[in-house]
């Protein structure tokens, strides 16, 4: 056991060094901020003199050092905690990317520009008389996070896409959040510092080559969009943590600020019996929880809403949009009825400055815009059963909770009628934005709760209501994809059969369960992916049952990407094929690295092990942590170098390497960085484990040339270990060895030739056919099964539509210049 914890401490001691060793100045202004804290006495609520920064002693004393001297101190240990949590894992990140002296550079540069250009805003607005700066010009600030914030977004100039966009976007949202909620000093000064390090990052990296605009998986945009969501929403939780409420926006939350906490709390402090305090208190336990909680709906939605669009659902758009919405809506109105209840501090603010109300409003307008932008990347919708569960639990949740007030409204009511009573019940449905019913009730207990909080209720209701929602699938639905794997293993899908379980595929299966097919519909048009899963002596019959199954629905059937071994049960129906791609299959037995054939293979894979590359083999669930971060930002820079649509259907991407019957190999490197990944999907017969089929390649850039080659090398050796018979490197679209098929109309065949050099440029799908002769493969093609040619037009509309579903039109635009180009 000592040995164990010897070896565990050693290991420990040698990462702390070795991280020590990479982040000198992110762990070096760790320890000084701790030092500074302690020694100067502000974790115990002191502010030494000349050492923070004053908008009004630098204007008057010309303390030039304390715009750095404020970066170096803490205020309190909250702001230590954040500080060193910025430091050691941001900063620390923008250290390594950009080099210690850099960081320290940006640190210092930043930091001071930050603090300066706040100050002299504060001036400035103080000499014009305004309120905001005579509030918060008072205090003197300690704040490293200005600086390292500032070193954080200039070093986001050297990250990989995926980071950098989100360091970019969230960063500076919440930055921007935290400013026009809490408004305070600090919040300006971080935002400015924030600023100033985009600058910054520019100047830096102004040599560095790189592309003109980059764009987002699908995956990436919806966990953009959620995070930009969620952030926007936390506006209530600002003021209600910090305290903080002077920003412009501020009187959007006037519910947790209906009740001056703050001043109750001071009057308490100085007279324990005071009639403040005495008065106080009691308003406060007179509002009870109700208004608090109200304030707190909008936040509640974004963060479910938010939630729901990470994983690209409809109603989660829609809920994002009805928020964002209601809230623009309702703070016009409030605006314009000049109806918010706020201290005149903050009136005296609106009205210096009208330009914040409008501020207000074109917050939740703006989202709102980005949502309708980007709405074609939210198309995930829930079953019919779904929504009328939703529907029924909010409408009985909705008409119980208000006849339950109308009734308690009416019983303590002097005047009890209806229409007050139902207007009064409604309006506590409302956030607090628009002011709140109040007054004595003589109620108590439950019935206190249910006439004061009836509103939180119903939207705590609601918000549950629609999780279930956002998690609802339609049971049929989810019954029938389970089927169908069990199908794919104990009969024969062929080596693509596992793409029939992707996402947006439906299934069909014969009457006596012998036989199915996975599908979608587009434009009418019932396209089969892949072969028919079942026995070879079933074929006939699913592929008839298929076709009776789809004349009942008024679709047009075919079939895409099917084998040869299908083309006569299609030929005794009459159908027309075209072949559309081949398929580049090795059988496992004749694999070898040695011989002049398997030369462009065995030099990477004897290279990448003379350089010390590992390989990996696991599924995404054991992935750790860190390597999970890395692949998401291989995929995420590969994606936004390409600057094309991103196709589906029979392309897989990153959420089908989550599946769990799906094996990933990752190429590793001597330090630990992530090289390449390769994703392979099962293939099954009768039962039995028989190979793989390649799916998902990508190589990070400086990855050692030939990577692809060494992890593809390395997967076959696995698999041949492992007793398999077949490695399948897939097929690629259009592109083929041979010619479209005997009973092929030239006229498409030469079309279909047209076609596959146009988007060349664009996809290099040839170029990935060429590449896959290295390993030696046996070619089989893969036919398109059609009833007409007069159907061709709309048949190839559907298909494309099926690989790039969601397009928008600057994406088309991007992939025509692509071809153009």
């Amino acid at each position: 056991m000592s040995i164990s914890v010897g070896e565990t401490a050693r290991a420990v001691s040698r990462r702390v060094v070795r991280y020590v060793r990479r982040h000198p100045f992110a762990v070096a202004l760790s320890v000084l901020l701790v030092i500074s804290g302690l020694a100067l006495g502000t974790l115990r609520g002191r502010h030494p003199v000349g050492l923070g920064v004053s908008p009004l002693v630098l204007g008057r004393e010309r303390q030039w050092w304390t715009p750095v001297t404020t970066l170096l101190v803490p205020n309190s240990w909250g702001g230590l905690l954040l500080a060193l949590a910025l430091a050691l894992t941001l900063l620390a990140y923008a250290e390594r990317l950009m080099g210690t002296w850099r960081a320290i550079a940006s640190f210092l540069v930043t930091g001071v520009l930050g603090v300066l250009l706040g100050v002299g805003i504060q001036s400035l607005a103080w000499s014009w008389g305004q309120v905001w700066a005579r509030i918060d010009s008072r205090g003197v600030v300690f704040d490293p996070s200005i600086g390292i914030l500032g070193a954080v977004l200039a070093g986001s100039a050297y990250a990989p896409a995926l980071y950098r966009r989100r360091i970019r976007l969230i960063g500076l949202s919440l930055l921007v959040t935290f400013t026009l909620y809490g408004g305070d000093a600090d919040s300006v000064y971080r935002l400015l510092a924030a600023l100033a390090g985009l600058v910054l990052g520019v100047i830096l990296t102004s040599g560095r080559p790189r592309p003109a605009w980059y764009r987002s998986s699908y995956h990436e945009t919806r966990t953009l969009v959620a995070a930009m969501v969620a952030v926007t929403g936390l506006g209530p939780l600002i003021v209600l943590l910090t305290g903080v409420g002077i920003g412009p926006l501020a009187p959007v939350v006037a519910g947790l600020r209906g009740v001056d906490i703050s001043g109750i709390t001071d009057a308490c402090a100085q007279n324990n019996a005071s009639a403040h305090c005495v008065a106080g208190v009691t308003a406060a336990v007179a509002a009870g929880t109700g208004v608090v909680l109200m304030s707190l709906v909008p936040l509640l939605l974004s963060l479910v809403a938010a939630w729901g669009l990470r994983s690209g659902r409809r109603a989660a758009w829609f809920l994002a949009i009805g928020v964002n919405a209601v809230m623009a809506l309702l703070t016009g109105l409030s605006v314009a009825a000049r109806s918010l209840k706020e201290p005149t501090d903050l009136v005296e603010i609106d009205r210096q400055f009208p330009g914040f109300s409008v501020l207000a409003i074109l917050i939740p307008v703006g989202m709102c815009i980005l949502l309708a932008v980007t709405h074609r990347r939210f198309a995930v919708r829930a079953s019919r059963a779904a929504v009328r569960r939703f529907s029924l639990t909010i409408g009985i949740a909705f008409v119980v909770l208000t006849a339950t007030n109308m009734i308690l409204v009416t019983a303590v009511s002097h005047s009890p009628s209806f229409l007050p009573a139902l207007l009064t019940t409604l309006r506590r449905f409302l956030p607090t934005i628009i002011g709140h019913p109040s007054g004595h009730t003589p109620l108590t207990g439950l019935g206190l709760v249910l006439h004061r909080d009836v509103g939180a209720l119903f939207w705590l209701v609601f918000a549950i209501a629609m999780i279930g929602l956002l998690l609802g699938r339609s049971r049929k639905t989810a019954d029938h994809a389970e089927r169908f794997r069990t199908q794919l293993r104990t009969t024969d899908g062929g080596t693509l059969g596992f793409m029939g379980t992707w996402e947006g595929n439906e299934h069909w299966f014969t009457a006596d369960g012998r036989g199915a097919v996975a599908y979608r519909v587009v434009n009418d048009i019932a396209i089969a992916v892949g072969d028919p899963v079942c026995t070879p002596g079933d074929r006939a019959n699913t592929i008839r049952g298929f076709l009776d199954f789809c004349d009942a629905n008024a679709w047009t059937p075919v079939f895409y990407s099917t084998h040869e071994e299908f083309a006569p049960e299609f030929r005794n129906l009459g159908w027309k094929s075209i072949s559309v791609a081949e398929e580049t299959v090795v059988p496992l037995e004749r694999f070898e690295l040695t011989g002049k054939v398997w030369t462009k293979v065995r030099q990477p894979y004897n290279r990448g092990q003379r350089d010390g590359l590992t390989t990996l083999w696991t599924t995404w669930e054991q992935l750790p942590a860190g390597l999970v971060a890395q692949l998401d930002a291989l995929s995420e820079q590969w994606i936004a170098e390409k600057a094309l649509p991103e196709m589906r259907f029979t392309l897989g991407g990153m959420e089908e390497l989550r599946d769990p019957d799906v094996e990933i190999l990752l190429a590793i490197g001597p330090e630990g960085e992530l090289q390449a990944v390769t994703s392979w999907m099962p293939v099954w017969r009768e039962g039995e484990l028989i190979g793989r089929t390649l799916d998902f390649m990508r190589r990070a850039d400086g990855a050692m040339p030939g990577v692809m080659e060494f992890a593809i090398a390395s997967a076959a050796l696995h698999m041949k270990e492992q007793g398999l018979e077949v490695m399948s490197l897939s097929g690629a679209p259009l592109a083929q060895t041979v010619d479209g098929g005997a009973d092929a109309d030239p006229g498409i065949t030469r079309l279909l030739g047209w076609l596959s050099r146009v988007l060349e440029p664009a996809y290099g799908f040839a170029s990935l056919l060429r590449y896959k002769g290295k390993f030696n493969p046996e070619y089989r093609p893969m036919h398109l099964f059609y009833a007409d040619n007069s159907q061709l037009p709309a048949i190839g509309l559907a298909i494309g539509r099926a690989y790039l579903p969601n397009a928008s039109p600057a994406e088309y635009m991007a992939l025509a210049r692509s071809l153009a180009g």
